[in-house]
């Protein structure tokens, strides 16, 4: 008869890189009795789950399932009940577009104990690792995350809200809907806005496209951009090279005095 108490706890895997994981994580991680990971999780971070604990990776990949959303859930709850504490290991964070509270939600149904641990959003972050802020002053005061697939497989509404607005627009799992939201956007005349691709973020796989509302889909296929990635539509996207021009003049400038 198991004593522990059947418990789950959601974890933020964070965007990729294994540094950007929290403690609170790891310590989650080591506390396991089982882990269950997604593909968008580092395996690097399987090191630090308690070596006692059972693994499982139940997949979830466009187009590739090893479980469904509803197998999942169920395997949750069963190895709750029998293993006492389960991890659900998910990249970046669990609550936004992660699913993390519908598990939560039918694990709590059964009975079991939940918590959460949030991670280091993919959809902050990865503009981050390229120096793209969500957020500059005199460029953009907010800032959209937008899913380019919603569950009836279509380009989000708020897409097009959001093309109307002086705001960054951060879409995930957006790259099959890219050609429709270029024309949204061409819609609004802003054919000439910057626009940030980034496959696999902050990894040491990292592809990066810019370019404009324009060009975008010329540059993807020239640089054979496709998911995972996350693209990133705003004034904010010139930070990069404006800082880029700064430090050279900077060193020119170190260069003649020295």
């Amino acid at each position: 008869m198991l004593n522990k108490k059947p418990k789950l706890t959601v974890v933020g895997a964070g965007p990729g890189d294994v540094d950007l994981i929290t403690l609170k994580a790891i310590k989650a991680l080591k506390k396991a009795d089982v882990v269950l990971y997604d593909a968008l999780v580092n395996e690097e971070l399987l090191e630090f789950i308690n070596p006692n604990a059972e693994q499982i990776f139940v997949g979830k990949r466009r187009g590739c399932y090893k479980y469904q959303q509803e197998q999942i859930n169920e395997l949750i709850v069963a190895r709750a009940k029998s293993h006492g504490h389960v991890v659900r290991l998910k990249g970046g964070d669990p609550f936004i577009f992660g699913r993390g509270a519908e598990e939560m939600e039918y694990a709590a149904g059964f009975g079991v104990e939940t918590a959460m641990v949030p991670g280091i959003s993919s959809s902050l972050a990865v503009p981050a690792y390229q120096n793209i802020p969500v957020t500059k002053r005199g460029s953009a005061e907010s800032f959209w995350v937008i899913t380019g697939t919603t569950k009836e497989h279509k380009l989000s509404n708020d897409v097009a809200l959001a093309a109307k607005s002086n705001a960054t627009v951060v879409v995930l799992m957006g790259m099959g809907k890219l050609p429709e939201i270029v024309k949204l956007f061409q819609q609004e005349n802003k054919n000439n806005l910057p626009v940030a691709i980034i496959q696999d973020g902050t990894t040491s796989r990292e592809k990066v496209g810019i370019g404009t509302v324009d060009t975008i889909l010329e540059i993807v296929k020239k640089n054979e951009l496709s998911n995972p990635a996350i693209i990133i539509l705003g004034e904010v996207v010139k930070h990069q090279q404006d800082l880029k021009r700064i430090q050279e003049k900077a060193a020119i400038e170190n260069l003649l005095l020295a």
